[in-house]
């Protein structure tokens, strides 16, 4: 059965205090006193403590910023520059990951699919190529990219190497969730700029997929997924000329906890499980009042989140890699035969969820 058998994380060399971040923001924004207190108590109650940026310029002083203009009547970076730095910090954030992942597990010859995950930056030839080629894959390598999806792509991503891995014994699936949203921070003083200077920021996972007959690791149960349609309009993600646009309103949290339970018993329903069977709980630290409502509507206690709120401290909301840096904290020391529940959101508003139980 398909087993994740390892799971690697890198992130960007410049790390940001989430108060550094702060005082950034309130420059650039330009805003008042009491605007620039209504942001300090934002960012004060995310829970944020640190987050990795591929921009330096978040935490320098104005005089040494390079990505935003110096100028405040400047515009902000076009999307083309934005994905000339993606294109240019993608990759070696890419095989720091890939190449601990693969470790002595495998070799890179011998990996057979990849699928690359993104949201932030596109190309074409793009990320998936460019991996074969830093790496010496195989030409005839099966690819497959998963674009656009936000911070659930990552277990579609595994829901994809599943099926491949159960139709073909053989099989080595390469995972790798790449994403650099400070790239996008938007100069605009909105409401959704505001959440999005405040939660997102970089980093890069792998996960190596295999039929885990003769590893440790997670084996893969089953996926169960479900789209609240009256939360379209609160969680979107759109490109425009000058980077990608998020749309991230209040409401989130309210619609997630209004269908999380529902959606986690049709889950383990599926897996004949039932929720005391969980022994592990995976959920994307989207923000603090995400795993506040996921665990009120769950009646989990907070300890059960606890690599969840321990990865939204150090590292932030980095979208699609952020479930696989809180798994790898999860299994680095879970036990035989105990269960896995993991689940992330993002736009639609989708929820997917996966089961696995350690072998």
């Amino acid at each position: 059965m398909a087993t994740i058998i390892s799971i690697s994380t890198a992130v960007p060399k410049y790390q940001h205090l989430q108060e550094d971040i702060l005082h950034f923001m309130q420059g650039v924004f330009e805003v008042d006193e009491p605007e620039k207190r209504k942001l300090k108590f934002l960012y004060h109650q995310s829970s944020i403590h640190t987050r990795h940026s591929a921009i330096a310029d978040f935490g320098l002083p104005k005089e040494e910023w390079t990505f935003i203009p110096k100028d405040k009547d400047a515009p902000f970076p076009s999307l083309e520059k934005r994905m000339v730095v993606y294109e240019k910090e993608s990759l070696p954030l890419s095989i720091e990951a890939i190449k601990n992942c693969l470790g002595d597990k495998t070799l890179p010859a011998d990996i057979t699919h990849l699928i690359t995950v993104s949201c932030t930056g596109m190309s074409a030839p793009g990320l998936d190529l460019q991996i074969v080629e830093a790496l010496s894959l195989s030409p005839t390598i099966f690819r497959t990219s998963v674009n656009f999806m936000g911070c659930y792509a990552a277990i579609h991503a595994l829901k994809l190497a599943k099926l491949i891995v159960d139709g073909d014994d053989d099989a080595k699936v390469l995972v790798v969730c790449t994403e650099l949203c400070t790239l996008h921070f938007q100069k605009e003083y909105t409401a959704d700029n505001v959440s999005s200077s405040l939660l997102f920021s970089d980093g890069c996972a792998a996960a190596l997929i295999t039929n885990g007959k003769n590893s440790k690791g997670l084996k893969l149960l089953s996926f169960y997924s479900e789209i609240a349609n009256s939360g379209k309009d609160d969680m979107s993600w759109n490109l425009s000329s000058k980077g990608f646009l998020m749309s991230l309103s209040s409401y989130v949290p309210d619609i997630i906890k209004a269908d999380i339970a529902g959606l986690t018993d049709s889950a383990l329903h599926k897996s004949k499980l039932v929720k005391e069977d969980i022994s592990h709980w995976c959920i994307h630290p989207g923000g603090r009042k995400i795993l506040e409502s996921v665990a009120q509507a769950l009646t989990i206690d907070k300890e059960q989140l606890q690599e969840s709120y321990d990865v939204l401290g150090k590292y932030g909301n980095m979208s699609s890699p952020t479930i696989l840096f809180v798994m790898k904290e999860i299994l680095a020391n879970a036990k035989d035969g105990e269960h896995l529940f993991g689940c992330a959101f993002g736009p639609g508003l989708t929820m997917e969820t996966l089961v696995g139980v350690m072998n």
